[in-house]
Order: structure tokens, then sequence, then C-alpha cells
């Protein structure tokens, strides 16, 4: 146990108040009775995976911070079944994706390059490039902090959508402890499904490519938007895209000129760069020390001594041109903990 820990040194931002406590967990039983002990006592709890996907408020959070870095990696694979991968809360995200491809576990390689750890996948429902978490989780294991139990929940009832899930809507009440992948075996991708990754490619959407050539595309096209940590590149040092792609009800909603992708149930994705582009915010364009990236208008960044108040002031200037401009009101991606939009 540590404390007045300042938490800007476990977020990608780099920004965030002291934490009164922290506590680092390694082990699944450690992480238990963690939680279960701070919500015993009536302290309030923040759950600290990779820090890729928050932004903590400058006056820090009063309470218990818990960082998980729990490890564990456990393998059932044949060739009529394929692999179901079970996989710790702390395994690094990214280090689970190179493992897959060496393996030949197919269905995670277009994800390549996300920072954060395993067990935020499921919360968020994390994607890139065509392919979501959602399309191979079997199952998550969780601590029910309100039932008080471990409980297994499988795909079908986690509630999964674009960027949510159950665990992302009740966030008070799961605490992730293992996700479980089925995947397939073999040495080629899941179908290329977004344009511009079929171009790098060099194929059609819809095709698959070797698993190894499709992550060094996606890496290389992550990095030229600022989206792979680099400490000395401050175009990194943000929470990955900080607004959704909005979804509209219609197609009429959607601004003349702007991408669309028409949804399972009727509705319509748009573009939020475009949106902010059009908006008229341009690439670098800064608040204080806060600024928009210089690579990709959806991630703001932190140009080296950013605060949380800063950082929050630019998004809000952003959402109030998008909104103006276009009458859609862009939703954060990242969570914000004591602070606000």
């Amino acid at each position: 146990m540590r404390t007045h820990v300042p938490l800007a040194d476990f977020t990608t931002l780099r920004i965030g108040g002291l934490a009164d406590k922290l506590v680092e967990v390694t082990t699944e039983d450690d992480l238990v009775t963690a939680v279960r002990d701070a919500d015993a006592a009536g302290e309030p709890v923040l759950l600290l995976s990779g820090g890729s996907n928050v932004v903590i408020g400058d006056d820090g959070f009063r309470g218990t911070v818990i960082k998980i870095a729990t490890r564990g990696i456990r393998v059932d694979a044949d060739m009529c079944s394929g692999a179901m991968v079970n996989i710790a809360a702390g395994e690094d995200w990214d280090g689970v994706v190179q493992r897959a491809i060496a393996e030949e576990w197919s269905g995670l390689e277009s994800m390549s390059g996300i920072p954060g750890l395993t067990g935020s996948t499921p919360v968020q429902n994390v994607g890139a490039y065509g392919h979501e978490v959602a399309e191979t989780i079997a199952s998550v294991r969780v601590w029910d902090r309100v039932a008080n139990e471990v409980r297994t929940i499988f795909a079908a009832d986690c509630g999964f959508s674009y960027r949510n899930s159950r665990f992302k809507a009740d966030p008070s009440r799961y605490v992730v402890l293992e996700v479980g992948f089925q995947l397939k075996l073999g040495d080629l991708s899941a179908p290329i499904g977004y344009a511009e990754l079929a171009r790098v490619l060099e194929v059609e959407p819809g095709s698959r490519a070797p698993m190894t050539a499709v992550r060094e595309a996606v890496l290389t096209l992550r990095r030229s938007k600022g989206m792979v940590l680099d400490p000395s590149d401050h175009d990194t040092w943000s929470a990955g895209s900080f607004f959704t792609n909005p979804i509209l009800d219609t197609a009429a909603e959607v601004p003349a000129g702007a991408p669309q992708w028409p949804q399972p149930d009727g509705r319509v994705k748009t573009s939020a760069a475009w949106l902010i582009e059009h908006a008229g915010i341009s690439k670098g364009f800064a608040l204080g020390a806060a600024a928009v990236s210089t690579k990709h208008t959806l991630a703001l960044t932190n140009r080296g001594q950013a605060t949380a108040k800063e950082l929050l002031s630019l998004a809000a200037h952003v959402r109030a041109q998008v909104q103006q401009a276009f009458a859609i009101t862009l939703i954060n991606e990242p969570v914000l903990v004591n602070c606000t939009l």
C-alpha cells in the first residue's frame, strides 16, 4: 500500500492528481480481496488497468486505487474447435496479440498496438480496423461486487455494442478477472473489413492476409496517427480516440460528404474525425498545454505539462464546434474520473 501517489504516472495522458492510497495486485485472489475489503470499509475504489482510456482529474482520487497487475494465460487448443484462450485481466494486450500471431490463433491481429491490459477490452468492447473483441470473446470471469461472488458471464450476456458492454454500463458492479477468447487456428487473418487496411495490404476487402502482414500494416497505420505509444512523441501522450464515432438514427442525419456505415440495427455510423475537421478544428489546435494531435484529430494530447482542466476545456471546445456545425453531440470514449466534460 502506497499513499499520496501521483496518478499521472499511471496514465498514457500523463495527467492526474494524487491518490489517497494505491495498492498493486498481482494475483486474482489479491484483486478480489482488495476490492472486497475496500467495499466493506465503505471506501471509494478506482480500478486502474493500463491507464490508456482514462482521464483522471487534477484533484486525484479520494479513496483506494487498485492497480491490476495479474498475470496468466491458459490455452486449450485443437484443430477441430480452435483455441480457447483464457487470459488474466492484467496481461498486456499487445503482448497477447503478439502471442496469438506467433501461436497462429486468428482473430486479434487487427487490434495490434492498442495500449492497455486485457481486462479492459471487454469493458469498452475494444476494436480497430474493422474488428471488435466481441467477435472473439467467449466469456468473461468477474467478481460481482453486488452478489459478492465470482461469476462467469458468457458473450451473449455481455451486452456488447459499439464501444460498450454491461461492464461499462454498470462500472461499480463488475471487476474483470479473466477473459476467455475463442480463436480459429491458422496463419491467415480474419476477413479484412476496413478499406484503409485493405489498401495498405493491397488486398480486396473481405479477403484474408497473413496475420504477420496485417499486424505490420496496422502498426504502420497506427504510428502514422500517433496511436502507438512513444515517450518521445507528445502526439502519443493521449487516451487514443477521445470521441466515439456517432451513430445516428437515419442516413438523412449524416452531413453531406461525411463517411457513413450502415449498422445492423438500421442506424448509421459516421466519422467523428471528419466532423471535427469539417467543424474547423485543425490538427495541432491547442488550448494551453493540451492540443489536438498533429497526426489525427480524434486524439487530444498532453504537450508536456497539461492539466486535466486544460484537456477537458479543449474537449469541450471541440464538442461545441461540432454541435454548432452539425447538431451532433460527440461522446467521450475515455472514462472520466473525478472530472467532468
